[in-house]
């Protein structure tokens, strides 16, 4: 097995987003955001499902109307998804999405309004035990944020953040989350930087309008992969144009490469070259399309010759290496049967799928040995 990661996260009071805990020991959750009409119903259930079906832990809905708070109300009775309503300005929507069950509010207390206001939507949190989301963008802070900084920057950020804070403060109202974020790499990391030891709660990371699939996935793993490294960052959201349920994927597979969250296929491949003995790339690809429902964990390594592959192999659950005329296989690192070009991928996937079997049953037995135990 491959090594385990050296990150030392940053220690922060755990809150409760439905059934997922963010924060303190728990995983670092991987969350999107639907992108359809909220008031269309069948439409938003159907992204919901399709990102629940990629692993996602916690999916947030826009909340703009009144009229689409009592779709939340349906939305909210055919999932059990942990739901997040995205509210802005109005507190009489925030009121109504509670009273519906939503699981966490992303609403920034300063721009509700009036102190009762605020008040009221705290106090109807803390009644039904739901969390807050403080959001600041830099695209969206204050005029006299603005007036002050000049342009948007770290410190604005931060210093709004900060004001939104004192507002929860003062109802001793300590179960939020945070998040910094710009579509500029630099001023998001040195944002988080600034805010993470100045409070305790946890942070929400994300590279908003990161852009495309391809962009916006490297300007994200590149963000987001430095605020990781620091141990910073409790939940995730990789902000594409593209279908949501590839932002669950690039998550997932960004907590993957650091260590930090194990789930699904961890597939190491080589890149190709005149050496190889059968098309990786093409193997690669139909292996991925193929197991993308596997969520439990699992290493497999596809390598086209025999310079790195024997390597690879032996610290993988699976392994592949080509060779002439026959490729060789490898179960838990160490040599298995030979397999021919013609039913690569086949074969692949049925050892594949044999080993997730085994790897459940064992984290069954050791469940239930747990239970006896106890």
């Amino acid at each position: 097995m491959r090594t385990q990661s050296p990150i030392k996260r940053r220690q922060s009071r755990q809150i409760m987003v439905g059934s997922v805990p963010v924060g303190g020991n728990a995983p670092i959750a991987v969350q999107s955001m639907t992108n359809s009409d909220t008031c269309d119903v069948e439409a938003t259930i159907k992204q919901i499902q399709e990102l629940e079906s990629v692993g996602a832990d916690i999916v947030r809905v826009s909340v703009p109307t009144m009229e689409s708070a009592e779709a939340f109300r349906e939305i909210r009775a055919r999932t059990k998804m942990p739901l997040v309503a995205d509210i802005h300005f109005d507190h009489h929507i925030a009121l109504k999405v509670l009273e519906y069950g939503v699981d966490c509010l992303r609403i920034n207390p300063g721009n509700i309004g009036r102190e009762d206001r605020v008040r009221m939507v705290v106090e109807s949190a803390r009644d039904k035990n739901v969390p807050l989301r403080i959001g600041v963008n830099a695209g969206s802070l204050g005029k006299d944020l603005l007036r002050k900084y000049k342009e948007p920057n770290a410190d604005a950020m931060v210093e709004s953040a900060l004001r939104h804070i004192e507002i929860l403060d003062s109802y001793d109202f300590q179960d939020f989350k945070v998040s910094l974020k710009a579509s500029e790499i630099f001023m998001t990391v040195e944002a988080y930087r600034k805010l993470a030891p100045q409070i305790e709660q946890p942070l929400h990371l994300g590279i908003t309008e990161a852009g495309g699939l391809r962009s916006g996935t490297v300007k994200s793993s590149v963000g987001l992969g430095l605020l990781l490294m620091d141990g910073i960052g409790d939940t995730i959201r990789i902000s594409l144009a593209a279908n949501p349920v590839e932002e669950i994927k690039v998550g997932f597979d960004i907590l993957k490469s650091l260590g930090l969250r194990q789930k699904g296929v961890n597939l190491v491949a080589c890149p190709s070259c005149s050496r190889q003995n059968f098309d990786v790339i093409a193997t690669v690809n139909e292996l991925e399309n193929r197991l993308e429902d596997i969520t439990t964990p699992i290493d497999v390594s596809v390598v086209g010759c025999i310079v790195n592959g024997p390597g690879e192999a032996k610290i993988s659950d699976i392994g592949l290496t080509g060779a002439s005329p026959v490729n060789m296989s490898y179960i838990n690192g160490k040599t298995s049967h030979k397999i021919s070009n013609e039913n690569l991928v086949n074969e692949l996937e049925a050892m594949i799928r044999q080993k997730v079997k085994q790897k459940e049953e064992e984290k069954v037995n050791e469940e239930l040995k747990e239970e006896h135990a106890g």
